[in-house]
């Protein structure tokens, strides 16, 4: 799949300091024109409160991707890199999964990886990874919000996706946020 295809949602994850956030909009978008559901939660905690996952592109592609990166996580012990490697090794590999329509963003206290339908597993080097169709209006308000304000992690992953959400059609600002603290 394409990122200029895909038309779904806007997942931010952003690092500061001794925290990691990860919000979404809620909006679901059928076709061009249809909005089917503006409280979406596609922002979910995983492995016990300790992994964020966020999901970008048909829903119901993205859904059973998040459900395999959980298997993954869960057979590998909770390790984000290793998991994330098999899920994008299984996803490159097998015919069925090639053909979904997802991306998904994952990150724990230390780790953060934006995994696509490529097989490609990202990690970004500012500590900032944006999916989805308003991804790069988040992506450019976060790192200019990162490098000079001194807000915290949530603060500028919710300023960023309200700024998509005011120039993006298909993000809304109906906002889902969750942080991890490191300790």
């Amino acid at each position: 799949m394409r990122f200029d295809q895909l038309r779904a949602t806007t997942v931010l994850c952003v690092r500061r300091g001794k925290s990691v956030a990860m919000g979404s909009d809620g909006q679901v978008t059928l076709g061009q024109s249809i909005i089917a559901k503006s409280t979406a939660r596609k922002v979910q905690l995983l492995r016990n409160k300790t992994v964020l996952a966020g999901l970008a592109g048909s829903t119901a592609d993205a859904l059973m991707l998040m459900e395999m990166f959980e298997k993954k996580l869960d057979a590998h012990q909770g390790r984000l890199r290793r998991a994330a490697e098999e899920l994008a090794k299984a996803w490159r590999t097998d015919r069925s999964l090639r053909r979904l329509e997802a991306e998904l963003a994952v990150a724990n206290s230390r780790e953060m990886y934006l995994l696509s339908g490529g097989g490609d597993v990202i990690e970004p080097d500012n500590q900032i990874v944006a999916i989805g169709s308003g991804m790069g209006y988040a992506l450019a308000a976060a790192r200019a919000l990162h490098d000079n304000t001194k807000l915290d992690a949530e603060a500028i992953v919710r300023k960023a996706l309200g700024l998509a959400a005011e120039l993006c059609i298909y993000t809304n600002d109906q906002l889902t946020v969750h942080v991890i603290e490191d300790d």
